[in-house]
């Protein structure tokens, strides 16, 4: 399926890039702390405005089907 090529360069693109995303997030761990304060607020809205949708949609298809 895979040539041997290939699955070397995606296991060096795999590793290079979990590298490079775990330096950038280390280098900006200090900043984020200041920069991002409270945004777990906007997270838990979203889950609940998704959540809610989803339950009146459920809802509506229980009473109007």
């Amino acid at each position: 399926m895979f040539s041997k090529g290939q699955i070397i360069f995606a296991l060096v693109f795999f590793i290079g890039f979990v590298v490079a995303i775990s330096w950038a997030y280390i280098k900006d761990k200090k900043s984020n702390k200041l920069l991002f304060k409270g945004s777990y607020k906007i997270l838990l809205f979203s889950v609940f405005i998704f959540f809610a949708l989803y339950g009146i949609v459920k809802l509506k298809h229980f009473f109007f089907h």
